[in-house]
């Protein structure tokens, strides 16, 4: 059976001056960060909807018919602030839905929720994705740190499983190829809620995979990326990579 999922974010614009000589002149390019998930999803029984973040601040639903489009919901470094202010609140000071409210009440009534790590995931770069103490922050079974939560880690760190028997590692034994960071989270203490995988102790042990529920619905956090910087390319490139992506959302999407 075929399962919707929403991916919103993992998007960017860059902007670049150029210095040759005397002369200068700028550069704007337009970036796809999931375009490995995208690949590993292809063909399997997961339908992939990807919004990208400029998209997302206005065309992300606003109720819960348009949410319940979809089985599965990804939130990927896109912050708070991109589903909090559309142009009818920032420009023109009109109400709307609050979004991040209407996502709590569909995970709640059976939604799954998958939010990936990230620049602007979970608190983010410089605290600035701003998940800390919202209505998706409720969710999830993780709660976000205060400030600038990223975990860099320069020399590759390798996986931890804490809970190979469970149906989102299921398959993927041995060494997994190396994460170049993380967003440092707490995990919640609840009886539903796992820690799958985590980072090594001379890493600071820091959650990678954490899964629990919230009503009627599952939820998961995975703290590191979709894909590059996080992400080595031998990590993107590897046989499992695939087969990971496909275990949680198949996880999220069973009925409880």
């Amino acid at each position: 059976m075929t399962k919707k999922v929403l991916l919103v974010g993992e998007s960017w614009v860059s902007s670049a001056t150029h210095y040759k000589g005397f002369d200068q002149f700028g550069s704007v390019t337009f970036h796809l960060g999931a375009e490995p998930l995208v690949k590993a999803l292809q063909g399997s029984e997961f339908e992939l909807t990807y919004m990208t973040a400029h998209d997302a601040v206005e065309k992300f639903p606003y109720d819960m018919e348009g949410l319940d489009a979809y089985d599965l919901l990804i939130l990927s470094d896109i912050g708070a602030n991109s589903l909090l202010l559309p142009p009818a609140v920032w420009l023109q000071s009109k109400t709307v839905p609050n979004r991040l409210k209407l996502i709590k009440a569909w995970v709640e009534k059976g939604g799954g929720l998958l939010m990936v790590g990230g620049y602007f995931s979970f608190q983010g770069i410089d605290g600035k994705a701003r998940w800390r103490r919202t209505a998706v922050e409720d969710t999830l079974p993780v709660t976000c740190l205060p400030y600038d939560d990223r975990v860099e880690i320069p020399e590759g760190a390798t996986a931890v499983i804490t809970k190979a028997d469970h149906p989102t590692v299921a398959g993927l034994s041995g060494n997994w190829p190396l994460l170049l960071g993380v967003n440092e989270v707490e995990v919640r203490e609840r009886s539903d809620v796992e820690v799958v995988a985590r980072l090594p102790d001379d890493q600071g042990g820091h959650p990678l995979l954490v899964t629990g529920s919230f009503g009627r619905g599952r939820s998961a956090a995975w703290t590191s990326d979709i894909g590059p910087h996080w992400l080595s390319p031998e990590f993107c490139e590897w046989e499992g990579y695939g087969r990971l992506w496909r275990n949680i959302l198949g996880w999220l999407s069973e009925v409880r």
